[in-house]
């Protein structure tokens, strides 16, 4: 089954299949440190790590404390969680069958 996704497109597609070729962490260091900011890069880590708290059921005031985000993001995280498009949700299970 496609996910049929609103932003789908041929560069997207070919840059996903780049990204399923990658088999280590330093493989995945090594493009997303070329395809993005540093800065870029450490705002994803840090969603991702919110998203994990969250999932944790950490309270907010908590992941504000740990990680320097602000509540805005935090919620926008949260939203993703709750009524996105379920990509936090399929890694997050995914890394706890790990």
């Amino acid at each position: 089954m496609t996910y049929d996704s609103k932003i789908r497109s041929v560069d997207l597609d070919q840059l996903f299949e780049a990204i399923l070729t990658l088999k280590t962490k330093d493989d995945c260091y090594r493009l997303f440190e070329d395809l993005t900011t540093i800065q870029e890069l450490k705002d994803f880590g840090q969603r991702f790590r919110v998203a994990k708290m969250l999932d944790e059921k950490v309270p907010y005031q908590k992941i504000t404390e740990t990680t320097g985000m602000s509540t805005t993001t935090i919620a926008r995280v949260n939203k993703s969680l709750l009524y996105g498009a379920d990509g936090y949700r399929l890694v997050l299970d995914r890394l706890k069958k790990k």
